[in-house]
């Protein structure tokens, strides 16, 4: 993670992208069901949310704690790389949620359509 200003952009932009598609498809592709799409946008809303309350956390040890300062830095990095890799993990898994409840939503002859457009 190169700093916390970057991982909130990031996350911020792939909770709106996700948001986009879904109010593109609300409002034109046909037989698409608009609550289900709805209740997904706050789906998304509240992952972004969730997300961005939880990337900032401290590290609950001080230097005095340790033997020595390089054992302070290396429990400290392990602790952040291991709450990180937490984080990140737990944000892939609600997209993975929403874009299967996205995929739900889609009328069956939009999936084909899909589908036929992939294997090209």
């Amino acid at each position: 993670m190169a700093n916390k200003r970057r991982l909130k952009k990031a996350i911020r932009i792939a909770c709106g992208n996700m948001a986009g598609e879904c109010i593109i498809t609300r409002n034109f592709v046909p037989g698409v069901d608009a609550k289900k799409i709805d209740e997904i946008i706050f789906n998304i809303a509240d992952l972004q949310f969730v997300t961005l309350e939880n990337v900032s956390f401290s590290f609950d040890k001080s230097r005095s704690s340790f033997e020595s300062p390089a054992d302070y830095n290396k429990a400290r990095k392990a602790y952040f790389h291991k709450g990180y890799k937490k984080l990140l993990d737990d944000f892939k898994a609600g997209i993975d949620e929403i874009v299967k409840q996205m995929n739900d939503a889609l009328p069956a002859e939009q999936k084909e359509r899909n589908k036929a457009a992939a294997s090209k």
